[in-house]
C-alpha cells in the first residue's frame, strides 16, 4: 500500500460498521460465580415461572379488593382477621368474603385474596377485627406467580454481558452454570528500536519505556479480554512479519483472537506494519478520519483481526477505545458494547475542527454550583499526542462529529466519562 493510498481514510463509523470479522471466541460452561461480565452464548431459558407463586410485596393484610371499596378514614371497612401466613411456608388459611389474612413482605398470597393492604392503612380496633382506611384495587401489593419471568421465557439474552442483576435472576431460577464465550485473548505487539521494557532502570538517550502496552492491556481487560504481551519487535526488515507469524501460529501459549500492533502504522520509512500484515493477510484500511489517530490499520490475517495503532501513546489509546474496544466485545459475542457513562456539560471555549474528520477532545470537568454535576463546565485539554499526562488529567472526552467545523464556547456537549 502506497503512502498516497494512506490518505484515503475511512471514517470511524465505517470502521465500526464495516470491519466486522466473523471470528468469535469459543464457548465454555462456567459456574455462576465466575460469570459476571461474561457474554452468554445464547438465551438462558426459565424452566419454571418466577417467582413461582403469588406473593406479597408489602407488610399488611391479604384481602378481597371488593371488601375495601369506599374505605376511608371517616368510613373504614372492618374485616375479620382469619389468620396469618408464615414466611417460607404455604398458606394454611384462605381469605373469605369480609375477612383478611396477615402477610409479611415476600410471603405467599393465601387463596381467595386478590390484593394486599399495607399495614400503614390498617389498625386492629379490637381482637380479631382489622380496620382498613384505604381502598385497594385488585393486584395491589402483590406480584403474580409468573410476573417476573414466565416459564420458557429467556432469563437473560445472549450477546449481552451479565451484570449483577442478571446473576441474581439466574440464581433465583436455580441456574448455577452458564455457557459463555471465552474471554478474547488479545496479543499486544510493541515495535520500535527506541522502545524498552517498563522495568528498564536507566534510559539511554532516545529510549522510551513501553507505556502504551500497559495502557492497552488495561483497556483490553476492561472490555472483558485477556491481554497477552508479545514483547517488543525491533525496526528490522522482516522482524515484524516473523513476530506476527509466530503469534498467529500460537507461540504465545495458544491461539489469539485479536492482534494489536503498537506503533509502526504510519507512513514513515521505518514503519513495517502495513507490509508485514499485507504479506500475511488482507488490509481492510490504512487510515481513519480521526484526530488524533489517523495512521490506524485494520486487517485480517488467517481469520484473526489485526489492529495497527499509531506510535504516539495518546493517539493509540484514543483509537483503541473507539475501534478496538468494540472489536474485543464483538469477538466475545457481544455485537454492541455496553454503553459508557456520560454527562452533559457546557464547553468552556471555542473548539475548531476540520470537516470530514472526527475530532476526539480530552476534557476536564469543573463542577457546577455547590459541587453538583448540574451546570458543570467541560474544559478542553491540549498537548502533544506523545504525552499520556493529557489522558491522566482528563475526566472524559467529547467528540466533534465529521460534518462539524467546530463547536462554540457555551455549547452543551456530551462528555463520555472515564471509569
Amino acid at each position: 500500500m502506497s503512502g498516497r493510498e494512506f490518505f484515503t481514510a475511512r471514517t470511524v463509523a465505517e470502521a465500526r460498521s464495516g470491519f466486522r470479522p466473523a471470528h468469535r471466541t469459543t464457548v465454555r460452561t462456567v459456574p455462576l460465580a465466575e460469570a459476571l461480565h461474561r457474554v452468554p452464548a445464547g438465551p438462558v431459558p426459565a424452566t419454571a415461572a418466577l417467582p413461582g407463586f403469588d406473593r406479597s410485596t408489602v407488610d399488611g393484610f391479604a384481602v378481597r379488593a371488593a371488601d375495601t371499596f369506599g374505605a376511608s378514614d371517616g368510613l373504614p371497612s372492618y374485616l375479620d382477621l382469619l389468620g396469618a401466613v408464615r414466611m417460607g411456608a404455604a398458606p394454611e388459611v384462605a381469605v373469605q368474603p369480609g375477612g383478611c389474612v396477615a402477610v409479611p413482605t415476600g410471603a405467599a398470597l393465601p387463596p381467595g385474596a386478590d390484593a394486599v393492604v399495607m399495614v400503614e392503612y390498617t389498625a386492629e380496633t379490637m381482637p380479631g377485627t382489622i380496620e382498613v382506611t384505604r381502598p385497594v384495587a385488585a393486584g395491589a401489593g402483590l406480584v403474580r406467580a409468573d410476573e417476573d419471568v414466565a416459564a420458557g421465557a429467556a432469563l437473560v439474552p445472549g450477546g449481552r454481558p451479565l451484570r449483577a442483576a442478571e446473576l441474581g435472576l439466574l440464581a433465583a431460577a436455580g441456574v448455577t452454570e452458564v455457557t459463555v464465550h471465552t474471554r478474547p485473548r488479545v496479543a499486544i505487539v510493541s515495535t520500535g528500536d527506541e522502545v524498552v521494557p517498563p522495568d528498564t532502570a536507566t534510559l539511554r538517550p532516545g529510549q522510551v519505556r513501553d507505556a502504551t502496552a500497559s495502557a492497552l492491556a488495561g483497556l483490553v481487560a476492561d472490555a472483558g479480554g485477556t491481554p497477552v504481551r508479545a514483547g517488543i519487535v525491533p525496526d528490522e526488515p522482516g522482524a515484524l512479519k516473523e513476530a506476527l507469524g509466530g503469534v498467529l501460529a500460537g507461540d504465545l501459549g495458544g491461539p489469539v483472537d485479536l492482534v494489536v500492533v503498537s506503533a509502526g502504522s504510519s507512513v514513515g520509512v521505518r514503519d513495517e506494519t502495513t507490509g508485514a500484515v499485507a504479506a500475511l493477510g488482507d488490509v481492510w484500511c490504512h487510515g481513519l478520519a480521526i484526530k488524533p489517530g489517523k495512521p490506524t490499520l485494520l486487517a485480517e490475517c488467517e481469520g484473526v483481526p489485526v489492529v495497527g495503532l499509531p506510535g504516539n501513546p495518546l493517539s493509540a489509546l484514543v483509537v483503541f477505545r473507539l475501534v478496538g474496544v468494540p472489536l474485543v466485545w464483538s469477538l466475545a459475542g457481544c455485537p454492541q458494547p455496553p454503553p459508557e457513562p456520560t454527562t452533559r456539560a457546557r464547553l468552556s471555549r471555542n473548539l475548531a475542527s476540520a470537516a470530514g474528520r472526527l475530532d476526539v477532545v480530552q476534557v476536564r470537568l469543573a463542577a457546577g454550583p455547590a459541587g453538583t454535576t448540574a451546570g458543570s463546565t467541560a474544559e478542553p485539554l491540549f498537548g502533544p499526542s506523545a504525552l499520556l499526562s493529557v489522558l491522566t488529567r482528563a475526566d472524559g472526552y467529547l467528540v466533534i462529529p465529521e460534518p462539524a467545523t467546530g463547536l462554540a464556547g457555551g455549547t452543551e456537549v456530551e462528555v463520555v466519562l472515564y471509569r
